[in-house]
């Protein structure tokens, strides 16, 4: 899995998501790619509840318990 942890400013005009950079915060930030590693869910434990994070078919994202 691909962490990307470079801190950089962006312009105030930037596209959101339109950089793999991200503002400076010490917050991990993963790629959907390598989440869903050729899949449409994934499942994630958070505390021994299952979660289920889906990629739709416009792209977006859905988190469902």
């Amino acid at each position: 899995m691909t962490r990307i942890t470079q801190r950089t400013s962006e312009p105030a005009n930037a596209q959101r998501g339109s950089s793999t950079e991200h503002a400076a915060t010490d917050t991990p930030r993963f790629k959907s790619e390598d989440l869903f590693q050729q899949q449409r869910e994934v499942e994630i434990d958070h505390q021994g509840r299952i979660y289920r994070l889906r990629l739709t078919q416009l792209n977006k994202l859905i988190l469902t318990a």
